[in-house]
């Protein structure tokens, strides 16, 4: 069993890719921003990880927007539809939460098949 992760931290690595699938979580790094700051720098991030976890968002399998404020809902679902090709929408759910940092208005977490080899070091499984 391989598992690929990358940039990985103590605390939790930027995507992990198992068995063909890779696993995601993305939070704006402008955080001063408004929701289309936000949104639009956390979509660049999330193609940036999917590119480095062997994935692009035409392989989107699921996705969870977590939204400090559901005010913020039709803002960011045009930045989304605009971002997002045609045909290739992955399941997904969109919730209001308190983020970790209040100035975020928006994270994603995100599930995505892996169809080449990431750009990833490997890692041995820790038991």
């Amino acid at each position: 069993m391989s598992i690929k992760r990358n940039g990985t931290t103590r605390r939790y690595s930027d995507s992990v890719v198992h068995n063909g699938t890779a696993y995601l979580v993305e939070v704006p790094s402008n955080s001063d921003g408004d929701i289309a700051a936000q949104m639009s720098n956390l979509l660049s991030g999330v193609e940036r990880l999917l590119e480095q976890a062997g994935s692009d968002k035409s392989s989107l399998l699921m996705v969870t927007i977590y939204l400090a404020d559901m005010a913020d809902y039709e803002a960011m679902n045009a930045l989304w539809d605009n971002w997002l090709p045609e045909g290739v929408a992955p399941t997904r759910a969109c919730v209001q939460a308190r983020l970790a940092n209040p100035a975020l208005k928006v994270e994603m977490a995100i599930v995505a098949a892996a169809h080449r080899r990431p750009a990833a070091q490997t890692f041995p499984v820790l038991e």
